[in-house]
C-alpha cells in the first residue's frame, strides 16, 4: 500500500473536454472521435538506434492502461495528458487519495484514457533531473570541463548583468536564473553551435535556432533557449501544453506517458525545425546522444527530483504580521517568461506609486527559517535546508530587493526576520514590490497547483491570465491588481 501525507487542501480540478476535429476519416462512436487504428511499441528510454522509432497503438474510450507515476507527477496534469477525468482515475486507483500532491515516482497505476490522434514519439530524450538545475548538478564544475574541451566556448566572453563572464560564467549564470541544468545547456550549445569541439562559432547567426531582432549572440540566445525550454518542461508538468506544431505546421501532441525534460526539448527544437531534421534532433541520435557523449547516459541516474506526498513546509507571508501589504501580482513566470507560473508580488504601503525604496518598517521578511545563499541584483535565495546549496531541498526566491539593507550570503534568518527592502531594481518592475518564489530540488513550483503556494494560510489561485488572481483564507478574498486598492490588502494578522 503506498502511504501519502494529506494535503492540507484538496485539489479543486476543473475538467475542459477538448474535441479535436482533424481528417475526414474520423469516425465518430457515442460522442468519441475515435481515429484509425495504427499499431506500435515503446521504445526504451536510454536505447540508442537508427531504427525507426515506433509509435503507439490506439485504445477504446476509457480503456485501462498502464502507467508508472514519474517524479512530479500529479493527477490534474494526468488527467489532461490522458484525455481522461479525476473521478476514473480515482476511481481506477483505489490507492489515491482524492487530497494527495505528487505521485511516487515509481507506482504503478492504471489510467481511462481516451485516445487522441497523433501522438508523437514515445522515446524519452531526458530525465527531469537532468533538466532541472537541481541535485544532479552539485559537484559539477563547468568552468574545468569547458576548460578541458577545445571548442570556442572556453574563449568566449560577454558582458552580461553588470560584469564579463567568461563562456562557462555564462552557463552557469543562465542556469542559475531559469534553474535548467548546466550539462544541458553545454549539450544544446554544442549540438547546434559546436562550441566544445569546434574552433570557432558557427557564422551563422543566432546560434539556438531563436530568430528575434538583436537577440543574436551566443549569451542571449542561450536565455532564450532557456525560456522556451521552461515554457516546455512547466506546460506539460501543469498539463497544460499538450500539443504545439513544427515550423512546418504539423500538430505534435506528446506521448501521454513523456516526462517534462523531454517534452520540453521536443517543444524546444519544434520552434526551429521540422521533419527529419526535427526527428533526429529528439531521437535517439540527437541531443540524446550528444549528452551522452560528453557527461554519460543520464538516465543510468536514479536520482529523484520530486518525490511523492510532496508538502510546503509552514510560511509566513513575506513582510512583519502587523502590517498590511497590497497584492499586486497574481500568479506569474518565476523567472523569464510565460511559465512557470510559480511567483507573485506583493507590495509596501506607500502614499506614492512607481519606484521607490519603502519605509524603514515596510521591510521583506523571511517566510520560514533558512540561510541566504545568494543576494545580488539578480535575486536573494533562502535555503530551507541550509546545507549552502539552492538546488537542493526548499528554497524561497526573491527578486527586486534593493542593494540598500539586503542580506547578504551567509546570513542565517529566522522566519519573520528582514531579508530586505522592496524595490525596482533587478528585472522589469513598473513599481516597488517583492517578486516571491518557490523551487524544491531546483525545480520551480507552480504557485497555483496540486502544492499551493500558502503563506500564513493565505493559498494562492491563479486568474485568467498572468498576474491576475486571488489569495483566499477562510472567507477573505483578496484580489491581485496593480492598483494597490483596498481590495488587494492583505494582512498578516488576519483573522
Amino acid at each position: 500500500m503506498i502511504n501519502f501525507s494529506k494535503a492540507k487542501h484538496s485539489l479543486n480540478v476543473i475538467l475542459i473536454a477538448i474535441i479535436f476535429l482533424t481528417s475526414c476519416n474520423l469516425k465518430v462512436a457515442n460522442n468519441i472521435y475515435i481515429p484509425p487504428q495504427t499499431t506500435q511499441s515503446v521504445l526504451p528510454a536510454s536505447a540508442h538506434s537508427e531504427t525507426p522509432l515506433p509509435t503507439r497503438t490506439t485504445y477504446k474510450p476509457g480503456e485501462l492502461v498502464d502507467y508508472t507515476a514519474q517524479t512530479g507527477d500529479t493527477l490534474p496534469a494526468l488527467v489532461a495528458r490522458f484525455n481522461t477525468t479525476l473521478e476514473e482515475i480515482l476511481a481506477a486507483n483505489p490507492q489515491i487519495p482524492r487530497d494527495a500532491t505528487t505521485m511516487p515516482p515509481g507506482m504503478p497505476m492504471k489510467i481511462p484514457i481516451y485516445f487522441l490522434a497523433l501522438w508523437a514519439s514515445p522515446f524519452k530524450i531526458i530525465p527531469d533531473h537532468a533538466f532541472v538545475n537541481g541535485p544532479t548538478g552539485v559537484g559539477f564544475n563547468t568552468a574545468a570541463f569547458v576548460a578541458s574541451q577545445p571548442g570556442w566556448l572556453k574563449d568566449y566572453r560577454v558582458y552580461a548583468s553588470g560584469k564579463w563572464r567568461s563562456g562557462a560564467e555564462m552557463v552557469d549564470f543562465v542556469a542559475i536564473n531559469y534553474s535548467v541544468n548546466s550539462r544541458l545547456l553545454l549539450a544544446l550549445l554544442e549540438y547546434q553551435g559546436g562550441a566544445l569541439t569546434q574552433p570557432e562559432p558557427p557564422v551563422k547567426k543566432n546560434l539556438l535556432g531563436i530568430k528575434r531582432r538583436y537577440w543574436e549572440s551566443p549569451y542571449l540566445q542561450l536565455v532564450m533557449a532557456a525560456n522556451v525550454l521552461n515554457n516546455g518542461y512547466y506546460g506539460w508538468r501543469v498539463g497544460k501544453m499538450l500539443e504545439f506544431y513544427e515550423t512546418d505546421g504539423i500538430l505534435i501532441r506528446p506521448d501521454p506517458w513523456q516526462n517534462a525534460g523531454s517534452v520540453a526539448i521536443q517543444y524546444y527544437f519544434s520552434r526551429m525545425f521540422a521533419g527529419d531534421k526535427y526527428a533526429h534532433a529528439i531521437g535517439p541520435q540527437g541531443l540524446n546522444q550528444t549528452y551522452a557523449n560528453f557527461f554519460s547516459d543520464p538516465w543510468n541516474d536514479p536520482t529523484v527530483l520530486i518525490p511523492g506526498s510532496l508538502q510546503q513546509p509552514e510560511f509566513l507571508l513575506p513582510f512583519p504580521y502587523d502590517q498590511v501589504w497590497s497584492y499586486t501580482g497574481g500568479p506569474h513566470t518565476g523567472w523569464g517568461t510565460g511559465e512557470p507560473l510559480a511567483a507573485i508580488d506583493l507590495a509596501p504601503p506607500a502614499g506614492k506609486s512607481g519606484c521607490f525604496i519603502a519605509k524603514e518598517k515596510n521591510f521583506s521578511t523571511a517566510m520560514a527559517d533558512g540561510l541566504v545563499v545568494r543576494s545580488g541584483v539578480d535575486g536573494v535565495a533562502l535555503d530551507l535546508d541550509k546545507d549552502g546549496d539552492e538546488r537542493t531541498g526548499w528554497v524561497i526566491f526573491y527578486l527586486h530587493l534593493a542593494a540598500k539593507a539586503r542580506a547578504p550570503v551567509g546570513t542565517e534568518l529566522k522566519a519573520g526576520e528582514l531579508i530586505g527592502y522592496p524595490s525596482c531594481e533587478g528585472g522589469h518592475a513598473t513599481g516597488s514590490h517583492a517578486h516571491i518564489a518557490r523551487k524544491y530540488n531546483g525545480e520551480w513550483i507552480v504557485a497555483d497547483s496540486a502544492i499551493p503556494f500558502n503563506m500564513s494560510g493565505w493559498v494562492t489561485h491563479n486568474g485568467y491570465r498572468e498576474y491576475l488572481g486571488t489569495l483566499t483564507k477562510g472567507g477573505a478574498t483578496v484580489i491581485a491588481c496593480e492598483c494597490g486598492d483596498l481590495y488587494t490588502s492583505i494582512s498578516g494578522s488576519y483573522p
